[in-house]
């Protein structure tokens, strides 16, 4: 069996394919999915366009992405509302190591982090040690 990395309850994420290096992330083992914070999503056929974050987070750039739709599907919020979102596929860097992973667009400009990190990403990966926080930054310090 693998052994599995231990993250914190907070970490740092970079989204590859976005231009979205070192971006905050809450990991929720609450939450299915990942979810990232985003305006003005429009869905056109087989694609979906959106801009990225706003501007009271470091990582804004406020870049109109468009990108192929991987899915759209029901997730229910943590406000118990089901909505329609449609996710994408991309290149994240996490812990040191790369990945591909879906990641559904949501607006979470009420929420703090606009980086979701769920338990579909994390399974068969990782730990969550909620004692911990950004224990990725730590090791890149090192």
């Amino acid at each position: 069996m693998k052994e599995k990395k231990i993250v914190g309850r907070k970490e740092i994420i970079s989204i590859l394919d976005l231009n979205l290096i070192d971006l905050d992330a809450k990991v929720d083992t609450g939450a299915d999915s990942n979810a990232l914070h985003c305006d003005d999503i429009t869905i056109h056929n087989d694609s979906v366009e959106f801009t990225l974050l706003d501007e009271v987070h470091p990582s804004y750039h406020g870049k109109r992405m468009k990108l192929p739709i991987y899915k759209i599907k029901k997730v229910k919020s943590s406000n118990g509302q089901v909505q329609l979102r449609p996710s994408i596929k991309v290149s994240v860097e996490f812990m040191g190591k790369h990945y591909k992973s879906v990641i559904s667009l949501t607006n979470r400009a009420d929420m703090k982090f606009p980086m979701l990190i769920g338990r579909r990403f994390l399974n068969d990966r990782f730990l969550v040690d909620v004692s911990q926080e950004y224990i990725s930054k730590k090791k890149k310090e090192l």
